[in-house]
Order: C-alpha cells, then structure tokens, then sequence
C-alpha cells in the first residue's frame, strides 16, 4: 500500500478511505501475508478516481461508478449516462467560472484605468 501511494501521490489513509467506500473495481487480492496486492492497472484506476473527485463528483456516484465496473459487461449505458452527466455539470461550473474570471478581468482593468487617470500607473510599452 505504501509503494502504490508513493506512486499514485495518494496518501495511504485516503487508499484505505477509497476501498472502505467501495471505489475500487474489484476486491483487493491480498497475499497470504495480509498485505495488499495491486495490480498494474490500479494505477490508471486511481487517477480515474481522482480526476472524478477533483472534478467534484460526489463519492456516491463514484462508488456507483465502481459498481458497475465491477459488475462487468452489460451496463455501458449506465456508464455512459454517469459519465455525460457529470460532464454535463463540469461544463456548467466552466460557464460560471468563465462568467465569474470576465467581471473580475472587467474590476482589474476598471482599477487600471482609474489608476492611468490618475498618473498613478505608467502605461506598459507595446
């Protein structure tokens, strides 16, 4: 567990919170020993993972998510409908961020006109 959140960047505690809330694909294999045992494809699993979490994809549709990988073929639909609707509201948070980034360009520019006004602020060269 320790080599994967070295390689993931993920903390060993947010792995284990992962696998509690069921966001893996399949049960983790353990060796005889207890341990863990990923496999390569972890890995690309996780950085799905943690794209829909940093994408704010709350946990619930991502455990839903995990089980329909989990139970294989079939279910594309539904997969597809997940996916298209969290696009669907990642395409509206970049609406609003784009509107809220356009009335702040429009305070910093206002502020700099004032301030050229004002001799205040040098006009940069072109």
């Amino acid at each position: 567990m320790g080599e994967l959140a070295d390689i993931t960047g993920l903390s060993v505690h947010t792995l284990r919170w992962y696998e509690s809330r069921g966001l893996f694909p399949r049960d983790v294999p353990r060796t005889s020993g207890g341990r863990r045992a990923y496999g390569p494809e972890t890995v690309g699993w996780l950085t799905l993972i943690a794209r829909l979490r940093e994408s704010g994809m709350p946990v619930a549709e991502m455990a839903n998510y995990s089980a329909l990988v989990r139970a294989g073929e079939g279910n594309e639909p539904e997969r597809i409908a997940l996916m298209e609707a969290h696009a669907a509201a990642l395409d509206e948070q970049i609406q609003a961020l784009m509107a809220s980034r356009a009335v702040i360009g429009g305070k910093i520019d206002a502020y700099r006109t004032a301030l050229i006004a004002r001799g205040a602020l040098a006009l940069e060269p072109s």
